[in-house]
């Protein structure tokens, strides 16, 4: 609560008070009593901001930039706990530091709260990105960055409420751009997102971006060939593409098993992980459908150690549990117990394929990554052929043409000498 002198009272300066997980000391020595838009330039760090409804700045305390902006104390307080939450969820969303509050100004009259949030390197606002007028590719590149992090929030269970070009940072990004939300004052954080969510924050994307896009025409920052209405629209059909390839089911005939691979790929390539596939196959077993589930980094290697062991590297370990999850639909046991069937796959496809590389290829490389390029193998034989190749038939063909000719990965040991007799 905040702190009042009582009347014929001296006039005192207020302690602020500090919540925080990462505290660091150096922020104990900024000017708390006075009003953030009055901080003296000494003390900021000259940053391109966003506009934004409430006073934002930028300070550098022990080497380190932090965003601060000043807000009421409720809403500082549900930011600053909605950001944890979406840390926690490794979502693409600016890192909280904390929340000061009970502020008093010399007078000793109240202030407004103040959440700090660790600036991200190499990020900029849109208008920083459009004051050097960008071409309609690259405002294209923009509007898929700002479609992708919608859809990770989404499927992490967040409501936005509130998404524009003005509540994200982006980082350029091997010539693309990589968003992250900065602003999740009005957001919601759910066990899973409703339809109608969905649909509510891709209207106020709309809406927020056409308003956007009509301030920097005004201002001359805009390509002349922009359609702001076109290019809004976009943004919609982008999304859906996007959601559907990462949630909407698929079915094929079990003959073509090879598809999941393929659409694992496409996710993959759009930034996307695998966590698992949904597969179910029909009454007599000729239809598979799929559905991929995607979650946070690391399950895949903490899942397959579960199951099977096999402690590898996260990215062999999404392959590995895709084949799993392949074996146990083309044999016809989604529902049988998880760790029964991991070990007859096991015991049944992965060992035998290790087993199938002759002794003086073992040094090519190590058994995870051995088997993980026989997949990868035998999905290139497989389009070739237009139809399943079995696995042993494939690593045949992989250790013969592709494996005999690497070098080899695994450094010799230095022979023990011989032990003269006495």
């Amino acid at each position: 609560m905040l702190r009042r002198p009582g009347p014929g009272t001296a006039t005192l300066v207020g302690v602020p008070r500090f919540v925080a997980t990462r505290p660091d000391t150096g922020l104990l020595s900024l000017p708390w009593d006075v009003p953030l838009e009055d901080w003296p330039e000494d003390q900021l760090v000259a940053l391109p901001r966003g506009i934004s409804r409430h006073v934002v700045r930028f300070v550098r305390v022990n080497g380190t930039v932090y965003a601060i902006k000043e807000v009421m104390e409720h809403l500082a307080m549900h930011e600053y706990r909605l950001l944890r939450d979406l840390e926690r969820l490794d979502s693409p969303s600016v890192e909280p530091v904390g929340v000061i509050t009970d502020r008093l100004d010399k007078a000793g009259e109240p202030l407004d709260s103040i959440l700090v949030t660790k600036h991200l390197q190499f990020s900029l606002p849109y208008r920083a990105l459009f004051s050097s007028t960008l071409r309609p590719d690259t405002v294209n590149r923009l509007i898929d960055a700002l479609a992708a992090l919608i859809v990770r929030l989404h499927l992490l269970g967040f409501f936005w409420g509130d998404c524009s070009l003005s509540n994200t940072l982006f980082r350029r990004d091997a010539g693309a751009f990589a968003a992250y939300l900065v602003d999740a004052e009005t957001g919601e954080l759910h066990q899973q997102i409703s339809d109608g969510q969905r649909a509510h924050d891709l209207y106020t994307a709309e809406i927020n971006l056409f308003g956007e896009f009509l301030d920097l025409q005004e201002g001359g920052l805009l390509d002349l060939d922009i359609d702001p209405q076109e290019t809004v629209q976009s943004i919609n059909d982008r999304y859906e593409a996007l959601w559907a390839e990462l949630t909407a089911p698929e079915e094929f005939h079990t003959d073509e098993m090879h598809r999941v691979d393929s659409r694992i790929r496409r996710l993959n390539e759009l930034g996307f992980d695998v966590a698992e596939i949904d597969i179910i196959t029909d009454w007599d077993g000729s239809q598979v459908r799929i559905q991929p589930k995607v979650v946070d980094a690391g399950h895949h290697s903490r899942r397959l150690i579960r199951l099977t062991g096999l402690d590898v590297e996260e990215n062999q370990a999404r392959r590995l549990l895709n084949d799993l999850d392949s074996y146990a639909a083309s044999t016809d046991q989604q529902k049988e117990d998880e760790e029964i069937v991991a070990h007859e796959w096991l015991t049944e496809v992965f060992e035998p394929v290790v087993r199938s590389v002759p002794r003086d290829l073992k040094r090519k490389l190590e058994p995870a990554e051995v088997f993980h390029e026989v997949l990868e193998h035998r999905w290139f034989l497989s389009e070739q052929a237009g139809h399943e190749i079995e696995t042993m038939e494939a690593a045949r063909s992989y250790v013969a043409d592709v494996l005999s000719s690497k070098p080899d990965e695994k450094l010799a040991l230095p022979t023990a000498p011989a032990l003269e007799a006495d």
